[in-house]
């Protein structure tokens, strides 16, 4: 690829998806980032829906900051506008966007009453509401000519939704190989055949209960992306790929720029190692362009959040996994209490909030202390999944804004609550499809903090 600037127009973007989760999309992404940045495109990443922990890889792999694109939780002139930047701020050649489970799996499913086929938070809903196409990402293992009749089916499932080129995974010999391109030119023609990636143990990305081990914890990533950018390159046509790329559809701007979740002041003490790793950077970028200060500090590492900040935030990640020496970190938790002591609001989510409260369980049964500046006890001794998109209603006045205030976020946890309160709660909450989650998260002056992962506010006059 001599001139990679002629196989895809500036700005350009492709969706990688698949039929199901597992299909090896996440490592197609990384593969193709990879081989496409050493060959000289300038490749821009996003991620559909709500994730922290792929996002990382794409970073790793193309050394630029991945956005995530949810088509349920921003509201349209947020999302085209995050969309924009991927292209106009990091001068992107390409844009590569992975999706999120199967291409149609959403929030909700097409045909219940109140489906809305492009907000939905579906990669399909993304696409057609971008204008991007898709590479259909299909797992072959077992199949042979009926892979042509998935294809036929996902292309043929959405009118408004272009599936324009696929790609096989953990295929065996040419012969497999070629029965899988003449079965799908058969059954699906015009999509594009192009590649298929043999099974190869060694690009097996290790797991966890909240799914990949972090990239920052991978313990050699840059082989591993290199190994997967020598396969793509081997087995994917690079050239036929970029050259499927499109622009997305031409939006109007809005008048000011949305910012995500708005600041919960101007120097924000942020929490930020392996334990509080989960944190968007479109909220980061929207607090800087709101003109706030984000002040990065690690409480693995025993540092304090700054005396000077104005706010503290505790966003989520593994803290069940570093228990034993969050609750030892004197310094990390003595700021903590002494921020809330002189007023500083102190936010956490999910882990950060677990982490705000009396003890924490872990999986061995072992109790560790925590700040105790909230009424709570978690434990991981006995796992339930916690799972889904949530919308909430602020029940009174926080750094989050005043009582009314709407967001729309996320929930993934497996932790339980074996006490909470007495306080008051931090929201209303209700899941995508409408049911009543009744109150969640606490609140206790200046502190507060719920499971929830917030991803935007919603505009006003959103509507119910």
């Amino acid at each position: 690829m001599p001139n990679p600037g002629k196989f895809a127009s500036p700005g350009a973007g492709l969706i990688l998806a698949a039929p199901s989760s597992g299909s090896g999309k996440t490592t197609v992404t990384l593969a193709l980032v990879r081989a496409l940045t050493r060959r000289g495109l300038r490749v821009a990443t996003a991620k559909a829906g709500p994730d922290y922990i792929d996002p990382a890889f794409h970073a790793a792999a193309g050394g630029r900051a991945c956005v995530n694109l949810d088509a349920w939780a921003m509201a349209p002139p947020l999302l085209e506008t995050l969309a924009a930047r991927l292209s106009s701020d990091d001068e992107a050649d390409l844009i590569l966007c992975e999706g999120v489970m199967g291409l149609l799996d959403g929030a909700m499913t097409p045909g219940q009453p109140g489906h809305d086929p492009l907000a939905d938070g579906s990669t399909a809903a993304l696409a057609a509401r971008l204008g991007w196409p898709v590479v259909l990402v299909v797992d072959a293992r077992g199949m042979a000519a009926s892979a042509g009749a998935v294809v036929h089916g996902f292309r043929t499932a959405r009118p408004d939704v272009d599936v324009a080129g696929v790609i096989f995974t953990r295929t065996g010999g040419p012969t497999h190989a070629e029965t899988l391109r003449v079965a799908t030119e058969t059954l699906a023609p015009g999509v594009a055949v192009l590649g298929a990636m043999p099974r190869d143990p060694a690009l097996a990305l290790p797991s966890r209960h909240l799914g990949l081990v972090q990239a920052g914890e991978h313990p050699d990533l840059a082989a591993f992306l290199d190994r997967a950018a020598d396969r793509a390159a081997r087995h994917i046509d690079l050239e036929a790929l970029t050259a499927l790329a499109r622009p997305g559809r031409p939006v109007s701007p809005p008048a000011s720029a949305p910012v995500p979740v708005p600041p919960p002041g101007q120097r924000i003490a942020l929490a930020a190692d392996i334990a509080f790793a989960f944190t968007y950077p479109a909220t980061l970028d929207g607090w800087r362009a709101a003109g706030a200060e984000v002040l990065p500090f690690s409480p693995l590492a025993d540092e304090a959040p700054a005396p000077d900040a104005d706010a503290v935030v505790l966003p989520g990640g593994y803290p069940e996994l570093h228990a034993g020496r969050l609750a030892g970190a004197a310094r990390f938790l003595e700021g903590l209490r002494a921020a809330a002591a002189r007023g500083a609001p102190v936010l956490g989510e999910c882990g950060g909030y677990m982490v705000l409260g009396r003890g924490l369980v872990d999986a061995d049964g072992a109790r560790h202390e925590m700040a105790g500046l909230l009424p709570l006890e978690t434990s991981f001794a006995e796992r339930r999944l916690h799972l889904g998109y949530r919308r909430v209603t602020t029940l009174g006045e926080t750094a989050l804004g005043p009582a009314g205030r709407r967001y729309r976020g996320h929930e993934f946890h497996f932790a339980r609550t074996t006490e909470e309160g007495p306080a008051d709660p931090l929201f209303t909450a209700r899941d995508a499809r409408g049911k009543d989650l009744g109150t969640t998260g606490l609140r206790v002056g200046g502190v507060a903090g719920s499971f929830i992962h917030l991803i935007a506010a919603e505009p006003a006059g959103a509507g119910p």
